[in-house]
């Protein structure tokens, strides 16, 4: 785990000069279980990053053969969910460029969802906590199976780095992630809404 705090924090308004408290927390976690079993989670969370977005990237292993041989391949086929500030699904794959070469080029499938009408995450959740909607709501055992794993890590005597502003966190955060993948820095393309709604 790594805990980071943005430069900056302890002078705004009503946080103490000398607070402790994490503003980014990157994660490796594994789930003891036969069909997780060596599959690493990265989770990488925190305020006043370069995006504001939630992204869930799912990468796939490498073929144990590589189709287009001139390829400098740096990229695994992927699925992505982005579930703010939009809702997308992405299918990224290696696929062959046009042309008589064999050599091939990155694609992403998008399917994107965009209502200019639709309301956004809090003022969905306030009104269906008006109505009695719990369906987004977690149940009392589902909070505590979380602050099973939540509350060790808070507990825990991890350093905690500063970072700037506007960047991905403490640069210290790149080593959870070095013998597998990069982690997946989300972007967020501004659209006309009027133009999706026509393709």
């Amino acid at each position: 785990m790594v805990r980071g705090q943005y430069r900056g924090y302890r002078h705004e308004h009503g946080v103490s000069q000398n607070s402790k408290v994490e503003t980014f927390a990157a994660l490796r976690l594994h789930v003891d279980s036969w069909r997780w079993h060596g599959v690493p989670f990265l989770v990488r969370a925190g305020k006043r990053l370069a995006v504001t977005a939630t992204e869930v990237m799912v990468d796939l292993d490498l073929p144990p053969q590589q189709i287009f041989k001139a390829d400098k391949f740096d990229q695994p086929n992927y699925f992505r969910f982005r579930l703010s500030p939009d809702v997308v699904i992405a299918v990224g794959a290696r696929a062959k460029a046009p042309g008589e070469q064999m050599a091939g080029e990155h694609v992403e499938l998008n399917v994107l969802h965009q209502d200019a009408e639709e309301m956004d995450a809090y003022e969905r959740l306030i009104g269906d906590a008006m109505r009695g909607d719990l369906t987004l709501f977690s149940r009392e055992d589902s909070a505590e199976a979380q602050w099973r794993v939540v509350d060790p890590i808070l507990k825990s005597d991890t350093p905690l780095h500063a970072y700037d502003p506007h960047t991905w966190g403490p640069p210290q955060s790149a080593d959870i992630a070095k013998d597998v993948n990069p982690w997946h820095d989300p972007i967020v393309v501004k659209q006309d809404i009027h133009q999706i709604r026509a393709m």
